[in-house]
C-alpha cells in the first residue's frame, strides 16, 4: 500500500496518508493511456472546417455556351469543380470528431497516470488549502512552501472559490475538482497537489 507524507500548506510534515493500491499502485499500460488521450484530443477538435460545393458557391446559374457545335466539351455551369472559382469536391464539412472509449478503460487510464505520479514522487498530499483572501500572492506563497515547480495541478475535494480565484492568474497552475481531472491534463503537468479530501474521494470513485 503506497504511503505519502501528509503536509500542511506551510510545507511541514504532519503525518502520513495510506493510499489505495487499487488506485495509486496500478501497473503501467501505454496502450490504454494512448487510447484515452487520443480520444480526449479528438474531442477537443472544433470540427468547424467547411468548404462550399458546387451547389453552394456563388454564380454559375447560366449555361456558359451551347451544348453542341463549339468544339468544346459540354458544360452546364462554370462553377463545376474543375473551373477556377468552382465548388470543392469532398472537402471538409462541420463534424464532431469525438468518439466513445469504454468507461472501464477511461478509469484504468486515470489510475495508471495517478500511480505514475506517485511512483515519481510528483504527488503532494496536503491536509487542506485555506486562504485568507483571493490574492494571487497568497497562493504563490503556498506553492513555494510546498516546493511545487513546473506545471502544477491543484486538485480539490470540494469547491473553494478563494483558491480557484487566487491561482487563476498564476502561469502553469490549474485548479480542478477531483471529478474534473482528465488523463491528458494529468500527463501535461509536472506535479499534482491534492487535498486529503480529494484523495479520499478519488479512491471512492475509482475503487
Amino acid at each position: 500500500m503506497p504511503k505519502l507524507a501528509m503536509l500542511n500548506q506551510q510545507g511541514e510534515s504532519i503525518g502520513k496518508i495510506n493510499l489505495s493500491k487499487e488506485v495509486f499502485a496500478v501497473e503501467n499500460n501505454e496502450q490504454v493511456i494512448y487510447d484515452v488521450v487520443k480520444q480526449q484530443r479528438a474531442a477537443m477538435r472544433q470540427g468547424t472546417s467547411k468548404v462550399k460545393n458546387r451547389s453552394a458557391v456563388r454564380g454559375g446559374g447560366k449555361k456558359p455556351y451551347r451544348q453542341k457545335g463549339t468544339g468544346h466539351a459540354r458544360q452546364g455551369t462554370i462553377r463545376a469543380p474543375h473551373y477556377v472559382g468552382g465548388g470543392v469536391v469532398f472537402g471538409p464539412t462541420p463534424r464532431d470528431y469525438d468518439y466513445k472509449v469504454n468507461r472501464k478503460v477511461r478509469r484504468l487510464a486515470l489510475k495508471i497516470v495517478l500511480s505514475d505520479k506517485v511512483r515519481q514522487k510528483n504527488l503532494i498530499a496536503v491536509d487542506s488549502l485555506a486562504l485568507a483572501s483571493q490574492r494571487t500572492k497568497e497562493m504563490v506563497t503556498v506553492l513555494n512552501s510546498l516546493k511545487a515547480e513546473g506545471k502544477v495541478m491543484v486538485v480539490l475535494g470540494e469547491a473553494n472559490e478563494l483558491v480557484e480565484t487566487a491561482s487563476r492568474n498564476i502561469p502553469n497552475v490549474v485548479t480542478v475538482a477531483y471529478n474534473h481531472m482528465s488523463v491528458y491534463d494529468i500527463l501535461n503537468t509536472n506535479m499534482i497537489i491534492a487535498t486529503e479530501s480529494a484523495l479520499k474521494k478519488i479512491e471512492e470513485v475509482l475503487s
